[in-house]
């Protein structure tokens, strides 16, 4: 079972106080012990409080002067690079939340005029008791829906173009190889048939070049040896 997430203020009852104190500093300690272990680094910690006289140290006095002194060897200015007060620490998360309530806000609002747009699109008006702000807000949503929607439109028609330059030239080829079979032993039948596969390939490559439709085009079925019950097929041979 997790445990609870615990909210980050102080706490009022000096017995919880004192009790939670006591839980805390001693897994601080164990974290640094870890740290220092596990990453292979100096480290040490100074824990005040006043239910001790003396501060808390690890990992000793004689180890924290040592680690204190190391760090009073470097410059300034690394000392300083990534030192933070409680101030300074304060205002880092004052700020982080100034950001998240920001961006919260901004995504509120959007779903608001989402939901306002579709409302107006289902009734067929714009309600007059909307607000100019509401309606500049609303038109910067459908103007970025428009340029998505135009966007979209791009890419389908460019995955439609590079189809059809790949499907035209093997299509050729397939009505290609029918006509050289067609010549042959039955001279006037065969040029009836390749003359009808001409018009079939042109029905397909303008289909094709006109972007697979949009208008009422149907398929040219030749009677040309419908009689015969052979009907010619221009994509398999």
């Amino acid at each position: 079972m997790t445990r609870k997430k615990v909210k980050l203020a102080f706490i009022a009852n000096d017995s919880a106080r004192k009790a939670t104190f006591k839980k805390r500093k001693k897994g601080l300690m164990k974290k640094v012990s870890e740290l220092s272990t596990l990453c292979g680094i100096d480290a040490c910690a100074i824990v005040y409080s006043p239910y001790d006289p003396q501060p808390e140290v690890w990992p000793s006095p004689m180890g924290v002067q040592r680690v204190l002194a190391k760090f009073r060897r470097m410059p300034e200015l690394e000392q300083s690079k990534k030192m933070v007060n409680q101030e300074s620490f304060l205002r880092q998360r004052i700020l982080k939340a100034k950001d998240q309530l920001k961006k919260q806000r901004k995504d509120n609002r959007e779903k608001e005029m989402t939901q306002l747009m579709f409302q107006y699109l289902s009734a067929g008006k714009i309600m007059h008791n909307i607000s100019m702000v509401d309606l500049n807000d609303l038109a910067w949503l459908i103007d970025q829906n428009l340029k998505d929607i135009n966007r979209r439109i791009e890419v389908l028609t460019k995955n439609t173009q590079s189809q059809t330059q790949v499907a035209a030239p093997a299509v050729t080829d397939v009505v290609a190889k029918i006509e050289d079979k067609g010549q042959g032993s039955h001279n006037g039948q065969g040029f009836d048939i390749n003359m009808d596969l001409m018009h079939k390939q042109n029905w397909f490559m303008n289909l094709m070049n006109s972007g697979g439709g949009g208008g009422n085009e149907t398929m040219p079925f030749g009677d040309v040896n419908h009689q015969n019950g052979f009907w010619p097929n221009p994509f398999f041979h």
